[in-house]
């Protein structure tokens, strides 16, 4: 078993207030060995991310590897680094030595529903697996979710846990997209599913974050729904539940690269 929190906190501006949110989050969660932060954990979304963002070895980021280590806890969570004129959304993964592991940079930007994120941010060219807390953990940002080919090839680099972190858009059916995406994500790769969204936080106008943090089983049954409103949660993993479901639904060893990896319009040997 591996004991994962879900830290539903609410985001605002300020990056310290922000910081302080997660080290009280992480002391709720003393006895989980991994803690999962939203995306955008640094600031909320919005023009003034340009220059609120931080390098990877900024105040931001040292103080969520110092807050990991004290509390012997690792810890991934949603960032923003600077880049020339925009920025990049990035999921960092720390160690509970403290040490930075991993820096996924969000390849799916949100240019949909009448929101531009690209006006902002760069995106992204690489999948992210990382191991913590004996996970090897694909790492997936809010739109991601929404490509199932990203979590496809997260499981071929060898994950066998996702965690989705999310700044979610409120809006007509949203919260159904979002709960039968991580759903599906699950399902159809058996996997682990830890999804970390946003509270709402009643001070902002955007409609960023409308809870709903989950852990789905590698069936696709919801063990855990946090609902709206800030909470801070420890489940468990059960990777031998993972290894069972896998023996007895092997969709993934009846995929036929054979047929869908060949470029458009080649045919197939022998036809």
């Amino acid at each position: 078993m591996t004991r994962v929190a879900l830290c539903q906190i609410p985001i605002s501006h300020d990056p310290k207030t922000n910081l302080e949110a997660a080290r009280e989050a992480l002391a709720e969660a003393r006895d989980a060995e991994l803690a999962v932060f939203p995306e955008a954990t640094l600031t909320r979304f919005g023009r003034g991310v340009t220059e609120t963002a931080e390098p990877l070895d900024g105040p931001f980021v040292t103080g969520l590897a110092d807050a990991a280590r004290e509390f012997r806890t690792a810890v991934i969570a949603g960032t923003f680094e600077p880049g020339d004129g925009r920025v990049r959304n990035t999921a960092v993964a720390i160690s509970e030595e403290g040490e930075l592991k991993a820096a996924y940079r969000k390849i799916h930007l949100f240019d949909s529903f009448g929101a531009r994120e690209s006006d902002l941010v760069v995106a992204g060219d690489a999948p992210g697996v990382v191991e913590l807390a004996g996970l090897r953990v694909g790492l997936i940002t809010c739109y991601d979710v929404r490509f199932p080919e990203l979590a496809r090839a997260l499981v071929d680099a060898g994950a066998d846990t996702f965690a989705v972190i999310a700044a979610w858009g409120s809006g007509p059916m949203k919260e159904e997209h979002w709960a039968t995406l991580v759903r599906a994500r699950a399902i159809e790769n058996t996997t682990w599913t830890v999804a970390v969204g946003q509270a709402p936080n009643p001070s902002a106008s955007d409609g960023f974050g409308v809870g709903r943090s989950m852990l789905v089983d590698p069936l696709g049954v919801v063990r855990h729904d946090l609902g709206p409103g800030r909470a801070v949660r420890t489940v468990e993993i059960d990777q031998a539940f993972g290894a069972e479901v896998r023996a007895t639904v092997p969709s993934l060893l009846h995929r036929r690269p054979d047929i869908f990896s060949r470029p458009p319009g080649e045919a197939a040997p022998g036809s």
